[in-house]
């Protein structure tokens, strides 16, 4: 069970309460705060509430002996950005490894399936505005890129396929635009979420590492879904992924 520690008097950012040296060098970032407290339950190791400011929370412990964190994101990327930018430039943190859910595009992709984003394109002007007068291409580091893709490999053993690709971080979550998923399909991505896009810009800003790594819980297309059991069944195998990505060479 994670302990929990007060963040009630201490200060940070706008938007973190820990104290410096609270979160670890190693971040998992989902985007439900629930989703947070479960990983620092039965994922990491004597894992402590950091913050819990406007109800994101965030915990450190450790995994296989190493100093882990996790913190939510929240929905979308101006969300993202914020608290990816905050643990980069204020904590010290080196490495953020989106674990998140995302809809599949194209009939190769099945849920159940997992989808490790090697770039994210995406409707948001973040693309845009960081530098005057460039599109800058959003893409993950390769190294952690690297990992997950040989940690996936050894992982799926029960048949369900991984899938490196690009993926669409959209800033509408209702967006009814068929002609976009078709033009995104014949381009090959594979899969549409909200946060990779930005987790990616602001890695790139402030010289730190990302990766998203992410489980298809939905079809675009079928409509197939995953039950909410479900959901929480194949989340594990995207998590042990992404930490053994944030492992490497540690």
């Amino acid at each position: 069970m994670a302990g929990h520690v007060s963040t009630s008097s201490v200060t940070g950012t706008p938007h973190i309460a820990a104290r410096p040296g609270d979160f670890a060098q190693l971040v998992l970032m989902p985007g439900d705060p629930r989703r947070a407290r479960r990983i620092a339950e039965t994922f990491l190791e004597d894992a402590r509430q950091v913050t819990d400011v406007r109800g994101i929370l965030g915990y450190t412990g450790s995994h296989r002996g190493v100093p882990m964190s996790v913190l939510a994101s929240g929905m979308g990327i101006p969300s993202v950005t914020i608290y990816a930018t905050e643990l980069f430039r204020h904590y010290g943190v080196r490495r953020i490894v989106r674990v998140g859910t995302a809809g599949a595009i194209p009939a190769s992709v099945s849920i159940r399936n997992v989808v490790i984003a090697s770039a994210a394109h995406t409707d948001s002007s973040l693309s845009r505005i960081l530098v005057d007068g460039v599109t800058l291409s959003l893409a993950p580091s390769y190294r952690l890129l690297r990992a997950a893709a040989g940690a996936a490999e050894r992982e799926l053993s029960g048949g369900e396929a991984v899938h490196i690709g690009p993926v669409f971080s959209s800033d509408h979550f209702y967006l009814d635009r068929p002609a976009l998923f078709d033009a995104l399909e014949r381009r090959g991505t594979l899969a549409v979420e909200m946060e990779a896009a930005g987790l990616y810009a602001v890695a790139c800003a402030e010289g730190g590492e990302a990766l998203a790594v992410l489980t298809v819980s939905d079809h675009l297309r079928t409509g197939d879904a995953l039950t909410a059991e479900e959901r929480e069944t194949d989340f594990d195998r995207t998590l042990r992924i992404a930490a053994t990505a944030l492992l490497t060479d540690v």
